[in-house]
């Protein structure tokens, strides 16, 4: 339960005290500064205080927001302001230093707040109102302006994402809003509408596994329901303010597991049909991670990112180019559909699993993907070379994160040898390439495949020597992740045994997790996984010498064994732990999140 302290005489015939109780508010009325903070002493240090002004007219949403979003510890809204409990303590300094105020009373104590160096959120209202009229002719008009402003539709719209791509704006949102609010209004949650996600996914992929035309057309279906759920659960976390740390990690986490087992589901599918396309799956999931890799280190590597000489020093010609071309509108909605976002991607696979064949489906996938990838990757590296721009420490440390090395590559890092050592994009993907074409040139179970991990474990510990605030970067941990998957990938093709191409499916899948998770921890202000953890599981460099070596030393079936095994160790350690991490982060005061979907 929280609490709200009222300011002043109730105004008679005002909704405000029964606004605040739908909210979900105990509200307590104070004569003056002095009664505020006896009633804020009394309120226990562990639930969330809002002190409002009694005049007070708006809209129930404009409180909604400024008054119960759980991400931020103190929020604001003209005529009432709210602390959570790591900011009960600045608001008890500021009613006692305005204590005099004769101004309304919440607004004095939201600028006290801020004078005293605490983040008070303001959110957007718009055409919301909330106001604190001080004669009755401005309340009229105040009343009026609420009565001509329909919250209740202004609440549905913001609920869909400002930004978005062309299928999920016009093809999902216009209905999946009102689903959302069917679940508010019974109680759900957007963890049981992400939970219901994964399972209709999880169905679907079963559905594709069966390998029959009507099988193909329901996992399509089914896939396209997924999706629906999916931008609801979001929607719902916007429309009633239902924000956590642990939604977020499922949101995101669920997406690539429903996506990676529906791959995985048209393999077995057309396995039954006698082709065989795990090679085609694999290389879909590895494609698939390793964009977003881009994505997130292109992000986390710019977003602090400070300019050497002025604000004109962080722009880029192909930066304004792309402003240019936002001012154009049908060249924004063919930008967004060409890089596949979720919504797109997710429709093209459904509609080419009903009426095609799994081969098919992953065929275009992979061309569709691979185009996406270079029109992205492509532009983000021409903004880092014509962006003078200098990185954070935090920057380089995420980067650092992100790359993932093991105990073994930071033993070469430890050498620090010497400065021609700066170019550490060319050194991962030096190293990287190295690795994957002996794997591909080379019979299985060939030693110069183990050569070329030696290699690569040495350069992985090079290419971190010095801190990672060069231009290119951003770019080590995608090349690491394709050196790594990619091995995997080829090892087990070379082999040509049944069962390997499906073990080296689950050790991604494993080891993708484990790298998404990263990536959310770092999104989510939570810190990367421990230090521990990376070691227990040998980072990205003593994986993929642990991979080349079996396929040296163990015979094609043995080295599936060994695949699977490996695949299961790590899963159960990444899983375990990050399962742990994610349950509990509410109690470490993890900031209360809600993924905004993947950025392509």
């Amino acid at each position: 339960m929280s609490t709200a302290i009222l300011t002043g005489q109730p105004v008679p015939g005002s909704p405000l005290e029964g606004d605040l109780r739908s909210l979900g508010f105990d509200v307590r009325v104070a004569s003056d500064a002095a009664d505020v903070e006896t009633l804020l002493a009394a309120v226990p240090g562990d639930q969330r205080v809002a002190v409002v002004d009694a005049r007070f007219v708006g809209h129930v949403h404009a409180l909604r927001l400024g008054l119960t979003d759980p991400r931020f510890a103190a929020s604001a809204v003209p005529g009432a302001v709210t602390a959570k409990p790591e900011a009960r303590t600045a608001l008890t300094h500021a009613l006692r230093t305005s204590a005099e105020a004769t101004a309304s009373l919440p607004d004095s104590l939201a600028e006290a707040m801020e004078s005293g160096a605490t983040d008070v959120h303001r959110p957007e209202l718009g055409t919301l109102v909330a106001t604190v009229p001080t004669d009755p002719q401005t309340r009229n008009e105040a009343r009026q302006a609420v009565a001509a402003v329909d919250d209740e539709a202004v609440r549905l719209r913001t609920a869909v994402k400002s930004r978005d791509g062309f299928f999920t704006t016009y093809c999902i949102s216009p209905y999946s809003r009102y689903i959302a609010r069917w679940c508010a209004r019974r109680g759900l949650t957007p963890n049981h509408v992400t939970t219901a996600s994964l399972l209709t996914a999880l169905i679907a992929a079963g559905c594709a596994a069966t390998g029959t035309r009507g099988g193909f057309v329901a996992a399509g279906l089914l896939l396209i329901f997924s999706f629906v759920l999916d931008c609801t659960d979001g929607q719902l976390a916007r429309y009633s303010l239902q924000y956590s740390t642990l939604g977020a990690w499922l949101d995101a986490t669920f997406d690539r597991a429903k996506e990676y087992a529906y791959y995985a589901g048209l393999a077995l599918g057309a396995a039954r049909g006698g082709d065989d396309v795990w090679a085609l799956a694999l290389g879909a999931m590895v494609l698939q991670t390793c964009r977003h890799v881009v994505d997130f280190s292109f992000n986390e590597a710019n977003s602090d990112s400070t300019a050497s000489t002025g604000s004109a020093a962080n722009t880029s010609p192909t930066a304004a180019l792309s402003d240019k071309l936002d001012s154009v509108g049908w060249t924004v909605w063919v930008r967004r559909m060409i890089v596949l976002p979720i919504g797109e991607r997710w429709a093209m696979i459904a509609l080419l699993t009903a009426v095609t064949t799994p081969r098919i489906t992953l065929v275009v996938l992979l061309i569709g993907c691979a185009f996406a990838a270079c029109y992205t990757t492509a532009g983000r590296v021409l903004r880092s070379l014509t962006r003078k721009a200098t990185r954070t420490d935090r920057a380089a440390g995420a980067l650092a994160d992100l790359a993932d090395n093991g105990p073994l590559a930071s033993a070469f890092a430890a050498l620090k040898p010497g400065a021609w050592l700066r170019a550490a994009p060319v050194l991962a993907l030096v190293g990287g390439a190295v690795l994957v074409g002996a794997a591909l040139s080379n019979p299985y179970g060939s030693p110069l495949v183990v050569a070329a991990a030696a290699l690569y474990v040495a350069l992985s510990g090079l290419a971190l020597v010095m801190p990672l605030k060069a231009p290119l970067d951003w770019l080590v941990p995608p090349f690491f992740r394709a050196a790594e998957y990619g091995t995997a990938l080829v090892l087990a093709a070379k082999a040509d045994v049944n069962g390997a191409l499906p073990a080296a499916f689950g050790l991604v899948g494993a080891v993708a997790y484990h790298h998404y998770d990263t990536v959310y921890r770092i999104k989510g202000g939570t810190g990367a996984p421990p230090a521990w953890l990376v070691r227990a599981i040998g980072g990205q460099e003593g994986r993929t010498l642990v991979v080349a070596l079996a396929a040296a030393l163990l015979p094609a079936t043995d080295f599936t064994v060994a695949l699977t095994a490996l695949a299961v160790a790590v899963a159960l350690v990444v899983l375990v732990e990050s399962i742990h991490f994610w349950v509990t982060a509410h109690k470490r005061g993890a900031p209360a999140v809600h993924d905004e979907g993947e950025p392509a």
